[in-house]
């Protein structure tokens, strides 16, 4: 491209850098009226976009073959072909990144939901039908629970500096933990298997071979308690309340083949109410923390809000007091929401509790035996402490069970 009095420009290509030494080569003959510059030895540039720094401009120039500088400071940078390509190429890339990102939580949306409503019904059939076979899934989950707190408890995040609870013995812990809602169904307390439990796994820690550390006995003896012991309660909930839930519109309907009236229990009815208020504190506490968290709640697990929590509070409170009407149990509107309130807080708490293990072990699901969901304890959290109150507040302070 010819230079000119009206305008000048700078065309670099980016891909073939010029060094400062040799510019000393380009410099106007002494003898000729008007300059005139040495042909370098470079490759031909092949640059047909050029930005005028001064006017802001992108301009389309046919190709050049010399290198020119500039008669006065309007100093212009052309764009190599090539380097235009690769951003194209770079935004094309992070666009298919963005795309395949969406895609998976799409994609893993989908199984949540999918497995979380298989769980659902499940879960409902069982706690119906109660008796054995509400007790026989309850201890299947508790074995496989207890299983995964023994492995989190068995990371380097929780043994560092101390030698890890022997395998032999976390496998007949999760075992006895399996047990108890057993022994809660066949003798109606949990009592005297805890203490034997607990005295047969000190004992076994004791005669281990090398140095046994306390680190490693609070460890075995909260699995037995956190694993064995609390869920327990929901035994007690389902099973051991079998006073008729009088009032119950549901029991008039229901059929004989299948108990009739009697099979509606405070305990059912109870045991359902809780249940489904856990699962709308979840659920509200989740969208309430999508849609309008802000302040995080605590640093145990910094994606909770206190948006979220008051989300999920609501929504507990508005399904215990909703099914309250629906199953006439429990009679008073105040009690309804003291019963909502209390599986909120065991809720909340449990999980907080589950987050605060996951994130000593330096895990971020428990498990992953549940397609987006990880593992059990990370389903079962929220209501390994709320058994325990529920069952604690119906059979304490509400009168006649609340009937």
């Amino acid at each position: 491209m010819a230079s000119s009095s009206s305008s000048s420009y700078l065309k670099i290509n980016h891909s073939n850098p010029i060094p400062l030494s040799r510019t000393s080569s380009l410099r106007p003959s002494s003898t000729s009226k008007a300059p005139t510059f040495s042909r370098l030895p470079y490759p031909k540039l092949s640059s047909k976009l050029v930005f005028n720094v001064s006017t802001k401009t992108l301009i389309r120039t046919h190709p050049i073959r010399r290198f020119c500088i500039p008669h006065d400071n309007n100093p212009s940078i052309e764009v190599s072909n090539s380097e235009i390509e690769g951003d194209e190429g770079h935004r094309e890339n992070l666009q298919q990144q963005q795309q395949e990102e969406e895609k998976e939580k799409v994609s893993l949306f989908k199984k949540r939901v999918v497995f979380g409503v298989a769980i659902g019904v499940g879960v409902a059939g069982v706690v119906l039908a109660g008796g054995w076979i509400f007790t026989v899934a309850l201890a299947a989950v508790v074995y496989i629970g207890a299983g995964e707190y023994f492995e989190l408890v068995r990371s380097q995040g929780i043994t560092s500096g101390m030698t890890p609870l022997p395998q032999y013995l976390t496998r007949i812990c999760s075992v006895i933990c399996a047990l108890m809602p057993v022994l809660t169904l066949y003798y109606g307390r949990i009592d005297v298997s805890l203490t034997s439990s607990a005295f047969v796994v000190a004992v076994a820690l004791l005669l281990q071979r090398g140095n046994p550390r306390f680190a490693q006995l609070s460890n075995a003896m909260f699995g037995l308690f956190y694993c064995g012991y609390l869920p327990c309660f929901w035994v007690k909930l389902r099973c051991g309340l079998a006073a008729p839930a009088l009032n119950s519109g549901v029991g008039a309907v229901w059929p004989i083949l299948l108990g009739g009236r009697a099979h509606w229990t405070v305990g059912l009815v109870a045991t359902l109410i809780s249940f489904s208020s856990i699962i709308a504190a979840d659920t509200y506490a989740f969208l309430g923390g999508k849609t309008f968290g802000r302040t995080p709640l605590t640093t145990v697990s910094p994606k909770k809000t206190w948006e979220g929590a008051i989300a999920g509070l609501s929504g507990c409170i508005a399904t215990a007091l909703m099914l309250s009407k629906v199953f006439c149990w429990p009679t008073s509107l105040l009690n309804a929401a003291a019963f909502g309130l209390l599986n909120f807080v065991g809720s909340l708490f449990g999980d907080l509790i589950e987050s605060m293990i996951k994130r000593e072990a330096g895990v971020k699901d428990s498990g992953s035996l549940i397609p987006g969901h990880g593992g059990i304890l990370d389903r079962v959290d929220s209501y390994i402490f709320t058994g325990a109150l529920a069952y604690s507040f119906v059979r304490t302070f509400l009168p006649l069970y609340g009937v």
